[in-house]
């Protein structure tokens, strides 16, 4: 009999096993269903749900912000107690960025997780050292500095350059990387006064393969350790000089060590033009600027911190300079390419404020393309080149939503979320649709811009930190447009119908973006 009651109680303990594990598994597929606020379980967090997600972070907290469309915003527990709170609302943005701007820095945690790169440069600085570092920058962003930028850097990197490459190549090109080489080229030149002739590949010496590869990597590199949910544990391999940290550390190494070698080389140039009253326009680049400004300041007593804050600055400008102007144009190029509508009336305006399609356009020219100007506003709504922008609280705080952040919590704004608003942008959101910012004159063919505030449309920022290359950004877009449009059509070449997202510091399309070049005939009926 008692061998019989322990038969049935180890009959029943099975199912009741199972039923447990079962009911596990249960939990965990609920905890990692990115339609609902993930489960934050204690120490870990939401760490199984973040791992789940970490390849479409941006695509996933959107998705969670548009669950709950009153609020907008929700907080995502990570491992250890750290909280991070991601928002679409543009009132919070506001609050953030421009009315409680004191209370939302970078933060000790961004600036120590990217200071090894970047160093103390303008996009990984508070405080003094980025006012300081900001007044000089602005001199690079005036109109004369711009239509300068245009003629001296951008008209010759397109004549030479892109529009051979794409004339005489009839094969599969990645377009996305041949983008991404002309942003640094350009992007270099202003920011170093040096043409690193990454998209002249015949004209490599191995000094500038080393610099771009080395460049290249620590970019990818810096991107995992930012995006690490226990920092910790790049903490200790970077102790220990293991694994990617010492990739990262010998990447970086490089690349300080060449960008040493040219401020050095700007340094004695600076020296030997001492007794030079003629002004030399050729050393208008921001790191001849800043050099310049330092020069014979009394002010400067470590020329040694002169040297580094002048790389920081170099630096940091590079990185955002060409990872944004080339993502941008990637979206937008396959966007146009699959609304032919667009893509006309684009071609229709580009003819008809400059029918001398043989001449590059000039300043005038540019700033007078409303609807190309409003096509890339859209496609950037899309598909904004920066995605997530994270700010530290300082202090306790209250949203305008009512969310609480907690003093030391981050606050991540998605304007990839934001971009895609029914409240804001209509049932039409879905829709590539440029006419949505202009409003048409009475005169045919003629739009006026509505833009829309930059809380709204957080993609070049707003308040003390707005961006100050907005414009500059903008014409060399709108100069790129007038210079491939009309010479060349591009078919998409690839295997999906949407190109998947993949996001590091900006958002790219993984795989690259192959397409076939063809060259164009305008119908004489397009104007």
């Amino acid at each position: 009999m008692e061998a019989s009651r322990t038969e049935l109680i180890n009959y029943l303990s099975i199912p009741s096993s199972i039923v447990l594990f079962f009911l596990c598994i249960i939990i965990l597929i609920f905890s990692c269903n990115s339609s609902k606020l993930p489960i934050s379980y204690p120490l870990i967090g939401s760490m199984f749900t973040i791992l789940k997600n970490r390849e479409r972070l941006v695509e996933w907290t959107s998705e969670l912000l548009h669950a709950n469309p009153n609020q907008q915003s929700f907080t995502l527990h990570r491992p250890f107690g750290h909280r991070q709170i991601f928002t679409a609302n543009a009132a919070n943005v506001e609050h953030v960025l421009k009315s409680h701007s004191f209370n939302y820095p970078k933060g000790d945690v961004i600036l120590a997780t990217l200071k090894d790169f970047l160093g103390n440069g303008i996009f990984n600085s508070d405080g003094e050292r980025w006012k300081s570092q900001r007044q000089v920058s602005s001199h690079e962003f005036t109109t004369k500095s711009i239509r300068k930028f245009l003629e001296a850097v951008i008209n010759p990197e397109l004549s030479d350059r892109l529009i051979p490459i794409l004339t005489y190549n009839s094969s599969v090109v990645d377009f996305q990387d041949i983008l991404h080489r002309f942003a640094y080229d350009t992007i270099c030149k202003i920011a170093f006064g040096y043409d690193p002739q990454y998209l002249s590949l015949g004209s490599y010496t191995t000094s500038n393969y080393k610099f771009v590869v080395a460049f290249e990597n620590a970019v990818k590199l810096i991107t995992q350790r930012f995006n690490s949910n226990i920092p910790l544990i790049w903490k200790i391999q970077r102790s220990l000089n293991i694994g990617s940290e010492r990739k990262l550390k010998t990447a970086i190494n490089h690349v300080r060590e060449f960008a040493k070698q040219i401020v050095r080389e700007k340094k004695q140039k600076l020296n030997d033009d001492d007794d030079d009253d003629d002004d030399d326009d050729d050393d208008d680049d921001l790191l001849s600027r800043f050099l310049m400004i330092n020069h014979n300041s009394d002010c400067i007593t470590d020329h040694n911190e002169l040297e580094h804050l002048a790389i920081d600055i170099v630096t940091s400008f590079v990185l955002v300079g060409q990872n944004t102007i080339s993502s941008a144009l990637t979206w937008f190029f396959w966007l146009i390419s699959n609304n032919p509508r667009v893509e006309n009336e684009i071609l229709k305006e580009i003819i008809m404020n400059n029918n001398k399609l043989s001449e590059p356009p000039t300043f005038d020219d540019l700033r007078g393309l409303t609807y190309t100007h409003a096509s890339l506003c859209e496609s950037m709504r899309l598909y904004p080149p920066v995605p997530l922008s994270t700010r530290s609280a300082l202090n306790d705080d209250v949203l305008p939503d009512g969310t609480e952040v907690r003093k030391g919590s981050r606050v991540t704004y998605n304007s990839y979320a934001m971009g895609r608003l029914e409240n804001v942008w209509g049932k039409d959101w879905g829709e590539f649709r440029p006419e949505r910012w202009l409003q048409e004159t009475d005169m045919a063919g003629k739009w006026i811009f509505i833009g829309k505030d930059p809380y709204s449309y957080p993609l070049f920022g707003a308040g003390p930190r707005a961006c100050m290359g907005k414009e500059m950004s903008f014409l060399q877009m709108k100069r790129i447009v007038v210079d491939i449009l009309p010479r060349f059509k591009l078919v998409p070449m690839l295997e999906q119908q949407r190109p998947v997202l993949v996001s590091s510091l900006t958002i790219k399309m993984k795989g690259g973006f192959p397409v076939k070049i063809v060259k164009r005939s305008l119908p004489e009926n397009l104007c």
